[in-house]
This record gives C-alpha cells, structure tokens and sequence, in this order.
C-alpha cells in the first residue's frame, strides 16, 4: 500500500507541474521519480499476484496426480511435461502448487491427460552459483511450484472434473500439439521438428546435434517465437489483405485498405501468439507488432521510438520481471537499433524511365547491402547481451543470418503459415513441401557455419556493472541524433573492455554434491551427480571442465577426500551425519571440508580447516571461494541473490 501511494501521488505531481506549465527540467525530473515509484509498485504488485504454494524439499519419492497441461521442451533425463497436480501424497490440499514442471519416462503423456506419476518432488532449483541463471525467479513468475522427477512410468489417473481455466489451457495446448504432430508427419522427424518448434514452440522432435548446430552458427534465436516470427506473420498477414482490398474495386474505393490490413495483422498476430503457447518472448514480440498495427489505425508512424518506447511501456506493465530477461533486453535492444538505422538511412531518388534490367540490378543491390546491414546493426546491439549471459559468441553469425534471412522471412515462414492453416482440410501440403525445403536448406547452413574453424567464441562474464554501462551506450546511440552518437561505442563495448575479476579457486554446489577446482584453465569437476550445476558455473568463467582425476583419492558412496596428504577440498554427501572419525579424516586431508549434513561439533583436527555444512548450503546455496592471505573469501549464492519472495523456500529461518 506504501508503494501505492508513492506512485500515485507522484504521478499526481507530474500532472500537475505539466498542468501548470513549469520547465521541462522539472516535469521530466518528475517523470523520472513517478516511473521509478509507479514501476516498484507494479513490480511488487505483480509478485504478489503470481504467488502460489512451493513444494517442499521432499527426501522421499511421493505419487503425484495431475493434469498435463503442455508439453514442455526435453531435458537431459527425458521428455518435460507441465503438470497441474490435484493431489500430492504427503501435501496438504490448500499447499498443492498450482503448476509443476516433470521430467517423465518414455513418450510424454498428451495435453489434456490425467496422470499418476510417481517419483521425486523438489521446490525450483537456486542458481548453480553466485550470479547465474536463476530458475526459481522464472519459476515465480511462472507459479511453478516445483520440479518432480518421474522414477516409473507415467500411468493414467481418475480425477475429477478440472476448472474452466484448466480445461482451456489443455484444450489450445491439445490442438497446438496435434499441429506439432501433423508438421512432423508430414515433413518427418528432422525437419518437422523445426517447422513444429517455429509454429507452436513444441522442441520435442528437434536433436541435439541440429540444436547445437544452431546455436554454434548464431541462427538458433529463429527456433524461438519472437520478433522475427511475428513481423514476418504480421507482415505477411497485413501485405496479403492490402492485396485482396485492392483486388476488389469497390471495397478499395470505400474503405482504407492499409488499415483493413492492419486489422488482419492484429489478428494474424493474436492468433499466431495463441498458437505458440505465449511464451513470455512471444508475448513481447505480440506487443511491439501490436503498438505497430494500432499506430496505423491511428494514422501515426508504425515504425519510431515512440511506437518502440509504448511497446515497452506495455510489456513493462504486463511483465515487469521481463526487465532483467535476456530476451526482453535483446530484442528490444536489436529493435532500437534498426529503428535508429531506418532514421538515418538515406533515400534513393527514383529515377525516370530507367530501363527494367538496370532497375531491378539496382534494387537487388540496395536490398542486399540493407540486408547485410540491418544484419550486422541488429548483432552488434545484441552482442553484449549475448556475451554476459551466455558467455559465447558466434564468429560466423552474420554469414549465416545472412544466407538464411531471405530464406526465413520470403518463404519459409509464409509457407509454414499458410500450411500449418491448411494442413486439417488437406490443402497445406505444396506449402509445408517448400517450407520443408527452406528448413533443410536453413539446417545444411546452420551444420556448414558451426563446422567452420572457430565458429565460437567464449569469454567470462563481465561484472554485473559492465552490462547497464553497455545499455546506456546501446540506448545513447539509438537516441542521439547526429555523428555525436559515436560518442556511446566506448560505453556500448563495456562489456567487452571491462576487467574480468579473478577466477575463484574452488566451486561447491548447494546441498556439497558436487564441487570443482580450478587448476590454470581448467575446472577438475569431482562428481557427474548434478552435472549441468558444475558446466553453468564453467562457462561463466570460460574454463574447460575435466574429471577429477582417479588417482590420489579416497571415494566412496557418500564422500570423496584425499587418499593421501592434502587437497583443496573434500565432500560429505551423504544424508547421515559423519562421526568424529571420519570428520577427523576429512578435515585432515583438505583445506575446506564441505558436508550436506549439519554438524553438531568439529573435532580439534577442523580447527584448522574451512567447514561448510548443511546449515551454510540451506540458507546460503552454493559457494565460489578465493584463496586470500587472510583466509578464504566466499561469495554465496544468497549475497547475490538477495531476500526475494522466490529465495525464501528452503531456508529454514523462513516461516
């Protein structure tokens, strides 16, 4: 309620000071504090509107009984399921989450079944370390309550009749994955899983290697509902009814044909955006399509900063959490871009009686060079996005957006729109073939840039301040007119110039089941238990990660120490509290001694050593240590994660 009513009233002071005419230095310094108060308090307002039950950490496998709401991307371990459970064995009722998210066994159980799963019941994951990608914050915003893993198969249940809200979500998800299956039938597993993950978001037909070839050649963001799709879909929908207006005499000569259009690519992209699932990217892509289509209804620029500035003003509202996504700050960033390039791009005068051939060689040519350079604008505003959260870079990106642009946006798109829409009368077949095409052409480039010689780049992430720095140059850039703007490359390349921080000397995830060591470039990871955990925490400071190696060590089924002298660190894994014997044992051969356990007391041989036990890993998470001449410095997960609504669950002194 404070909040509230800090954002109202400062709001009210904007008003009035423009109201009453004062300076722009007054009334813009009040913009800027209404935005900031009235932007905490959506922000806050929206946390509290997506709270729902967490589970808990259950040390027991338990029967779960849901509704299988979609059919999410595949994991690892198997096939990823979203769940609205009904019941959960050992889970009060009014303590059930509303969505689960499920790895299950087998061929994954179809939107709108009933399900009894049996396996192991967990609340979202922390980051796997100190500034990482955080799962439970998606979660959150998500009102995914939990993660199960499914131990046996997925058997059918007898529920009772689901709420209204349940039962639409199945039932659009249900035809999204009948269409995902028609694409794969008609088009076969490799290339209809493409076409099936750039229709309806559904990966699960796509391999890994075609997955890994996309991302290594910088043309994966076309597997993800976005920017790209909905322009090409809107773009489309708005070109083809123009046409048809103008087709037909007398309703051109009664009716304004560009806004009729505009009208069909609202609905083009309202569709295409139930279609997809809404997935938060393609909601924002929906937006910024949107704000474009109502400028046109109201007679005002569809492409500007204005429109840019209202498509995220909506997002912001609709999603405040998007602000810190990848994605949000990609494509907005990418978008600013063009914009700012289609403002200052010149315009060619058109000449008279210009024989056809020369025209046509003339318009190919400025075709292609804007093409290349949209291409490189668009990847150098995304760029250091790119390398802070994904520490990777690809070297032959623009060659290969380049060769598949024209691919993706003239034909393959249009194609898979019209046959995904044609496909149940039986007419999509001649447009899914050429789609067909397109995909297999996109995925021969995309295999062809990723085997070239250092087709990727990695790096460290910067520091957390390097990226805002980055924006600022991005947006200064975007917004300044004139050749003043350069002044922003410096800021703009902040995250490439910035010192990187020292390396640390020891990771240990949370609950101590796996820890790595950091020995030159290399990260000496102990165990392949929660192997995803130690890769994040690698790449995010560009180490190669390698086994720990077998000599040296004494291991068994709940601990891994030196078999002699000393080492680095040793870990207790094991649910059971160690005795003295075996702590004394541990701590004697390593400097930090690492136990999932809370111990009661240290024998005199830890009085020397760093222990971390449960206490620390339930409340802190997981911890990156530097070897200083003071001791150890530590940085946990919890000092960068802070008190959030999301950080909470798990932590015993939360109540």
């Amino acid at each position: 309620m404070p909040l509230f009513v800090m954002g109202f009233f400062s709001v009210v002071a904007w008003l009035l000071a423009k109201w009453r005419g004062m300076g722009r230095g007054i009334t813009l310094s009040l913009l800027m504090v209404a935005c900031v108060l009235s932007g905490t308090w959506v922000a806050k307002a929206r946390s509290d509107a997506v709270a729902a039950p967490i589970a808990p950490s259950m040390t027991k496998p338990t029967l779960v009984e849901a509704y299988v709401i979609d059919v999410d991307s595949p994991g690892a371990r198997g096939h990823r399921v979203v769940l609205a459970p009904v019941r959960i064995r050992g889970i009060a009722f009014e303590d059930v989450p509303h969505r689960l998210r499920a790895t299950v066994k087998g061929e994954p159980p179809r939107p709108g079944d009933a399900v009894s799963i049996y396996g192991l019941l967990n609340p979202p994951p922390a980051p796997a370390s100190p500034a990482s990608y955080d799962f439970g914050r998606m979660a959150w915003f998500e009102s995914l309550g939990g993660v199960l893993f499914g131990l046996g198969d997925t058997r059918e249940a007898h529920l009772g009749v689901p709420t209204w809200r349940v039962r639409m979500e199945m039932r659009i998800n249900a035809v999204r994955f009948n269409m995902a299956e028609r694409l794969v039938a008609r088009l076969g597993p490799q290339r209809g899983g493409i076409a099936a993950a750039m229709v309806t978001g559904h990966e699960t037909w796509i391999g890994e290697d075609d997955l890994q070839a996309m991302r290594d050649s910088g043309l994966a963001h076309i597997l993800s509902i976005s920017g790209l799709h909905m322009a090409v879909v809107g773009g489309f929908s708005f070109f083809l009814v123009r046409l048809l207006v103008a087709l037909w005499p007398w309703l051109a000569l009664r009716v304004s044909g560009k806004k009729v259009a505009a009208v069909g690519g609202l609905l083009a992209v309202g569709a295409y955006l139930v279609i997809s699932g809404a997935p938060p990217p393609a909601e924002r892509a929906a937006v910024t399509a949107s704000i474009a289509f109502i400028a046109i209804l109201l007679d005002r620029r569809a492409i500007s900063m204005r429109a840019l500035a209202a498509a995220a003003f909506v997002v912001l509202l609709l999603r405040p959490e998007s602000v810190i996504a990848p994605g949000f700050q990609m494509s907005f960033a990418a978008t600013a871009a063009l914009v700012a390039l289609a403002e200052i791009w010149p315009r060619r005068i058109k000449e008279i009686n210009t024989p056809w051939p020369i025209a046509a060689i003339q318009r190919a040519g400025s075709w292609a060079f804007a093409a290349v350079a949209a291409s490189l604008v668009a990847g150098m505003a995304t760029g250091p996005f790119v390398m802070h959260h994904f520490n990777r870079t690809s070297m032959y990106g623009l060659v290969a957006n380049m060769a598949s642009a024209p691919l993706a946006d003239l034909i393959m798109l249009p194609s898979l729109a019209l046959g995904a829409l044609l496909e149940p009368v039986g007419l999509g077949a001649p447009f899914l073939w050429l789609a067909g095409q397109g995909v297999g052409f996109m995925l021969a480039i995309g295999h062809w840039a990723a085997d070239l010689p250092g087709a990727v780049h990695t790096m460290p992430s910067a520091p957390t301040v390097a990226l805002p720095v980055a924006f600022v140059g991005i947006l200064f850039m975007c917004l300044w007119r004139g050749w003043l703007r350069v002044l922003g490359l410096p800021l703009a390349c902040a995250v490439v110039l910035w010192p990187r921080p020292q390396v640390p000397d020891i990771w240990i995830g949370d609950a101590a089941t796996n820890a790595a060591v950091v020995r030159g470039h290399e990260a000496e990871v102990f165990r392949k238990v929660r192997a995803f955990a130690s890769t994040m925490w690698a790449q995010r400071w560009d180490l190669d990660v390698t086994e720990r190696p077998k000599e040296g060590w004494k291991c068994g089924r709940t601990y891994c120490r030196a078999d002699a002298g000393q080492m680095p660190v040793a870990l207790w894994w094991g649910r059971a509290v160690p005795d003295e014997k075996v702590m004394s044992a541990m701590c004697a051969s390593a400097e930090v001694v690492a136990v999932r356990s809370e111990v009661p007391s240290l024998p005199h041989e830890c009085a020397d050593a760093l222990v971390l036990d449960g206490r620390d890993f339930a409340t802190k998470g997981a911890v990156e240590l530097w070897r200083t001449q003071s001791g150890w410095k530590a940085r946990w997960v919890r000092d960068v994660r802070g008190e959030r609504p999301w950080s909470r669950w798990g932590d015993p002194d939360y109540q």
